[in-house]
């Protein structure tokens, strides 16, 4: 197997198609926005969910690399999509890097708030974190979001509220199932899964007790959090890079 081409799967607002990401990242790295963003934000609600970004996501994948394998990046609600995708499509997926994706609904606490709420309520929510895109990353634990004011804004931009409620009600869906970390379970003996950490949020990341000792590798990246991405995009590109090369396998330059 030579040279595993990246797939960066987004969360739960902004996409990972901005070059202040990309640009860490080998070119040809594939960063689709999922049904709901970007090209796709006009996608109807009942379009937007787990189900379909899985579709949607092995159509974006077979379109760029054909039948070869890759290595997923998935964040946060990206590493529902992430592992789901992988469970129906093992055979596409070298290697997996959860970066503090959802276990569990102690983790998807934000989608289970938003999930609640009616479509009004979603519309306000966004509207109000768009008239302080830099008290949002703030608030969300980024260091020095202040600079970080344009792109907070192009995230917000990626998506409208209602794709934002959709996606929350089908993460609480589909992770509230008693079934849902038995997959995960299952699929850690089939593909090798990295799990990537933020140091200032990794105690509030719920990792089940075997996932760990399960997984190809443990990464804590110092002195970030959960969108380390953004805090530190470098530092963020090469421990995937790092914890992907731990299993052997060559990945561009």
């Amino acid at each position: 197997m030579s040279d595993l081409p990246f797939v960066l799967v987004h969360g739960l607002i902004g996409t990972l198609q901005h070059d202040e990401v990309l640009r860490h990242f080998p070119a040809g790295t594939l960063a689709p926005a999922l049904l709901g963003y970007g090209p796709h934000a006009g996608v109807a609600p009942h379009h937007v969910h787990l189900e379909g970004q899985v579709e949607h996501l092995h159509a974006c994948i077979t379109a760029a690399f054909g039948p070869r394998p890759v290595v997923l990046v998935g964040h946060s609600v990206g590493g529902v999509v992430a592992a789901l995708y992988a469970a129906r499509y093992p055979a596409r997926v070298a290697q997996l890097v959860s970066v503090e994706g959802n276990f569990t609904l102690r983790d998807a606490f934000w989608s289970s708030r938003v999930a609640q709420m009616t479509p009004q309520a979603a519309d306000e929510m966004l509207l109000d974190i768009r008239q302080d895109p830099v008290g949002w990353l703030a608030g969300s634990g980024v260091a020095g979001a202040e600079r970080m004011a344009d792109l907070a804004m192009r995230l917000l931009d990626d998506q409208p509220a209602s794709t934002i409620r959709a996606m929350a009600r089908s993460v609480v869906e589909v992770t509230g199932k008693p079934d849902y970390l038995d997959q995960l379970h299952d699929l850690m003996h089939e593909v090798p899964i990295h799990l990537l950490a933020g140091e200032r949020t990794r105690e509030g990341w719920d990792v089940p007790d075997w996932a760990i000792p399960m997984a190809a590798s443990f990464v804590e990246l110092p002195d970030v959090g959960h969108m380390m991405m953004l805090e530190d995009a470098a530092g963020f590109a090469a421990a995937v890079r790092s914890c992907c090369r731990s299993l052997g396998e060559p990945l561009p330059a």
